[in-house]
């Protein structure tokens, strides 16, 4: 494991898309509708360069025999989220549940590769990210229905604070629900 760099934010925001299951691809493709970019991993790029808390600067990658296998991106919840507007109804719920920890550090992605998947990598990315956070309240968000991600979360000492239901990308999106998870709460 290493801290990002610069130069990984491609790779970053591949990762950052996997970890959303696609909601990041789905939120940076506004950029290609109005025009401003080609596509919405162009998009993920440049917001993984450019982002100081966001972006590589807060990231933490993993590699597998020489290839980049996974990443971890996590910062402290400033005020920002308090008054934040929503920049599209999908995101209030989640803004919601940021409200409820401010101050803490959070775990904004998770990410790995599905060919590295297994490995324990994403377990090794959480754990140095826990080290390195110490007792600091950490918290984060994932869907109710990733029963993968909830079990590596719960066996590490997160706890569920509260629930918002997700506002669905598109008719046909599957329903559910955000899950804040927090360890070592305040």
């Amino acid at each position: 494991m290493r801290r990002a760099e610069r130069r990984d934010a491609a790779e970053l925001a591949i990762l950052v898309d996997i970890a959303s299951h696609g909601f990041a691809s789905w939120f940076w493709y506004g950029a290609v509708l109005d025009g401003s970019l080609d596509t919405a991993m162009e998009k993920g790029r440049m917001r993984m360069r450019d982002d100081p808390a966001e972006g590589w600067q807060g990231a933490v990658v993993a590699e597998w025999k020489g290839d980049l296998a996974g990443a971890l991106i996590a910062y402290q919840i400033g005020e920002s989220p308090r008054d934040m507007p929503a920049p599209h109804p999908v995101v209030e719920p989640i803004l919601a549940l940021q409200r409820q920890v401010i101050g803490n550090r959070f775990v904004d992605s998770l990410g790995v590769y599905r060919e590295h998947r297994g490995k324990g990598i994403g377990r090794a990315l959480l754990a140095q990210e826990l080290r390195e956070s110490g007792e600091v309240p950490t918290s984060l968000i994932t869907e109710n229905h990733n029963e993968t991600a909830l079990s590596l979360y719960r066996s590490s000492g997160f706890l569920e604070v509260s629930r918002a239901a997700a506002v669905p990308l598109s008719a046909d999106h599957k329903r559910h629900d955000w899950v804040l998870l927090t360890r070592n709460p305040a």
